[in-house]
């Protein structure tokens, strides 16, 4: 199976994430949100802002290194928000679904929201807004940086 590849750019992620707080809007009031760490913090962050919500707090799960995949390990876990009910779960991508099995696990009340959604983990989701194939790799961009790239004839060569 091909690789491919999705570019987002900070342009992109902050108008996807305005649109995940439009859909989340009247599906409050919310106690508060739990960003999943780390690629959820910046999602979160403009989500809450959105929906003025002011209590933030954070769950991290470890799954990936780089682009490897292992055994899903629970760093910090979000004790403030209970059992979830009433809270707001909200990352940049569900995957696999490996992240939000433990996570829903853990607050099975939460509404759990994602700005992107591949096919295998999508039932994990309750709102997100885009969905890509399960052979993309999105490219956050926490994890890029703008380089030359000589044009393709010259890469031919």
């Amino acid at each position: 199976m091909t690789q491919r590849y999705f570019t987002v750019t900070w342009d992109q992620l902050h108008r996807d994430s305005k649109a995940l707080a439009w859909r989340l809007l009247h599906g409050g009031p919310w106690k508060g949100i739990v960003a999943i760490t780390r690629g959820g913090l910046i999602p979160a962050a403009i989500v809450a802002r959105e929906l003025e919500c002011r209590v933030i707090e954070t769950i991290s799960v470890v799954t990936y290194d780089e682009q490897s995949r292992g055994e899903p390990q629970v760093m910090k876990q979000a004790l403030a928000a209970g059992d979830g009910t009433g809270w707001l779960i909200i990352d940049d991508l569900v995957d696999t679904g490996t992240t939000l099995r433990v996570v829903r696990a853990l607050l099975p009340g939460a509404h759990v929201a994602t700005i992107y959604a591949k096919p295998a983990g999508r039932d994990l989701v309750d709102s997100f807004i885009t969905e890509v194939s399960q052979d993309t790799w999105i490219l956050f961009p926490w994890d890029t940086e703008a380089q030359f790239i000589p044009p393709i004839a010259k890469a031919a060569k």
